[in-house]
């Protein structure tokens, strides 16, 4: 349950915290009207019951338990198959973006670990130097030029928005996704929900010290998106323009420093006086 809501864990962990700075931010665009999000009453009602029903007395308990019960070894050997599925869609998005050589390793990671990795329980093309090249369609279509459009609080589903909903649709459609039978495809999404939700616990504070939680979400799923649509070039440009202000400031504390200090006309005459 709430997918969604495990994307925007992607942000929160990896893409760059929100800063209080940015929450302020949030909050004020908020006041005057988020264009992003044309239905926002509506979304925060969703919101409200999916973080505080759905996943308070559902999701978390059942993650939870898998997280107790289940061993480590076992976990990993099932997300690692959950994965290895996604690797003919990653092979074809990234072609779709002009990415062959992330492509061909893509194409490279479902075979080997389809086979040697054991139906993909164990990932022998990580170990081997072939890396995860993650391409969803919904990233394609944000290269492509097509944006978003409006935010989507989905009951159970969590954020969305309609470019993403499509992506998703498109890379269900992949094989071997299309040929698996429901309860293959029930098992692979219920070992992905959960996992991802696990990695969500630890962010759980960060969340709740938030001055507005629906913002912070919103803002921090908008964030992601925009992250892997640029390969993290924005994250980047922002790091960039902060070192720019922080060098600007340095250098101006060092133009106080060397600048030489005014000389009295007084000092002036006794220097004549004595030469």
């Amino acid at each position: 349950m709430l997918v969604g809501l495990i994307l925007a864990s992607g942000a929160i962990t990896g893409c760059a915290s929100t800063s209080s700075e940015e929450q302020a931010q949030a909050v004020q665009q908020q006041d005057a009207g988020d264009p992003r999000d044309p239905l926002e009453p509506v979304n925060r009602v969703v919101w409200d019951f999916n973080w505080e029903v759905l996943d308070a007395y559902v999701l978390r308990p059942v993650t939870v338990g898998y997280v107790t019960v289940v061993p480590q070894f076992a976990r990993t050997g099932l997300l690692n198959a959950a994965e290895n599925l996604e690797e003919p869609g990653n092979f074809f998005n990234n072609l779709l973006q002009g990415k062959f050589d992330q492509g061909m390793d893509s194409l490279a990671r479902f075979l080997i670990n389809s086979t040697v990795g054991l139906l993909g329980t164990i990932d022998v093309a990580d170990k081997m130097g072939i890396t995860v090249k993650e391409e969803d369609f919904g990233e394609v279509l944000g290269v492509w030029g097509i944006g978003t459009g409006p935010y989507l609080m989905v009951p159970a589903a969590g954020p969305s928005d309609p470019r993403s909903f499509t992506g998703r649709v498109v890379d269900n459609m992949y094989y071997p996704l299309t040929i698996l039978n429901s309860n293959f495809t029930l098992a692979r999404w219920v070992v992905s929900a959960l996992e991802g939700r696990a990695a969500l616990i630890d962010q759980e504070k960060q969340l709740e010290q938030s001055v507005d939680d629906y913002a912070f979400v919103k803002n921090a799923y908008f964030q992601n998106l925009e992250y892997k649509v640029t390969d993290g070039k924005s994250g980047d440009k922002a790091i960039e323009e902060d070192q720019l202000d922080d060098f600007a400031e340095f250098e101006s504390m060092l133009g106080e420093m060397d600048a030489p200090e005014p000389v009295e006309e007084e000092q002036l005459e006794e220097a004549e006086k004595e030469n």
